[in-house]
């Protein structure tokens, strides 16, 4: 029998992120991957699932030794951000250097984040990657956690972490409730060649029941789309014919990049919000979609889970230090009272801002248009928006 301190289960981005940060901490870290990640093809087409990271993200990741190797890799660094409503006078822009920045972000497909981080993980000696690994048997004792594998392999940790998704496994085993919620939204994603550069700038645009946000690639002509739409809608769009898909896509867009063409199979997912109402338990913690999943429309969703991350590493390396029993809900609970207030404040904002700018009511349309007007005049509100989207109003102290 293996015995470690933290075992993590799931090694995905956020859990990856968790085990390398752990490093040096003096605690034995072992990650549970049910897949193993294959090699990436440089020369393959974009991946479909991105992420758009932001500046505390990026804080995080350089911190772990693994940005440098991400963004040698192909990124999309954008300097600008535009939000509008379509058929209407409505609209926010930001840029980077009138605000004191030389970039607001990312786009990086999530395969590249996450060979990274394996990499980084297999060459951190505190660290045991487990994979392939699925769990079969979770028991929470007194002073340890017992894991048992599908294929008879069983460890013992002193504090298990769920990093393993939106479905999250262990969350259900601990038999923790969860608040969740459907956007009645699915997203459609996939890449699209657009006939104008998109010079750098993240363009998102609210369209009578629809959301949609051309994310800058590598490419300066190349976007990758994430298109929230109704139920039936999205799986239209996503049976259309290229040519009726690149016609509406550009009738939704305005236009404003010219002709699009997909470049692409399009996928599309079911949208719902997700809040577990505890992130920590005896022996256990919880971080990322395991804990709480919002709508894609701010971009937020892996950025909240690197800030999980970034609290519980702050966390489990101040016990460890003082000697403490870094798997007693006790001394778990200021890491769970902190995220839980973060992805509450999160959550809220997302529904509230989703909520306004559904439905075409004339009154609504006018408030929400009169209101992102006074966003984009107003001295101050724009300076605090941004801050919120870079993350800077929620990083641990050791990454400021």
């Amino acid at each position: 029998m293996q015995s470690v301190d933290v075992a993590i289960v799931g090694g995905g981005m956020v859990g990856l992120a968790l085990a390398c940060g752990l490093q040096g901490s003096g605690l034995r870290v072992a990650v549970l991957e049910q897949t193993v990640p294959e090699p990436l093809d440089q020369d393959a087409p974009p991946a479909l699932r991105v992420s758009a990271i932001n500046a505390a993200s990026e804080k995080l990741l350089t911190h772990l030794g693994v940005w440098s190797n991400i963004i040698a890799r192909r990124v999309g660094r954008y300097h600008g951000m535009e939000v509008w409503e379509k058929d209407s006078f409505g609209r926010i822009t930001f840029d980077d250097q009138s605000m004191g920045y030389d970039h607001l972000g990312y786009i990086i497909e999530n395969a590249l984040i996450h060979q990274a981080l394996w990499e980084k993980a297999q060459q951190c000696k505190d660290v045991t990657l487990i994979a392939p690994a699925e769990l079969q048997q979770v028991a929470w004792g007194e002073n340890d956690a017992f894991l048992t594998l599908k294929d008879g392999t069983m460890l013992t940790a002193r504090l298990v972490v769920g990093a393993d998704g939106a479905n999250s496994w262990l969350r259900n085993k601990a038999d923790i409730p969860l608040t969740f919620w459907d956007y009645h939204h699915y997203a459609l994603v996939a890449t699209i060649r657009t006939e104008e550069p998109h010079q750098a700038v993240a363009r998102q645009v609210f369209h009578n029941d629809g959301i949609l946000a051309f994310l800058p690639l590598s490419d300066p002509h190349l976007c990758s789309i994430v298109w929230s739409l109704p139920p039936e809608q999205a799986k239209a769009m996503q049976q259309a014919s290229d040519d009726e898909f690149n016609q509406a896509l550009c009738v939704a867009f305005d236009n404003r990049l010219g002709l699009c063409e997909v470049q692409s199979e399009r996928q599309v997912y079911p949208l719902t919000g997700r809040y577990a109402r505890q992130f920590a338990g005896h022996r256990l913690a919880l971080v990322g979609d395991a804990a709480h999943t919002i709508h894609p429309l701010a971009g937020q969703g892996v950025n909240l889970g690197f800030m999980d991350v970034a609290e519980l590493i702050t966390e489990l390396r101040r016990l460890s230090r003082e000697g403490k029993d870094i798997g007693q809900h006790l001394y778990l609970r200021r890491y769970e009272r902190s995220r839980k207030h973060s992805a509450a404040v999160m959550l809220a904002s997302m529904q509230g801002f989703r909520e306004l700018f559904a439905g075409t009511h004339p009154a609504k349309k006018l408030l929400r248009d009169i209101g992102l007007k006074l966003a984009d005049t107003l001295p101050g509100v724009k300076t605090q928006l941004l801050r919120q989207a870079l993350g800077l109003n929620d990083l641990p102290e050791w990454l400021r």
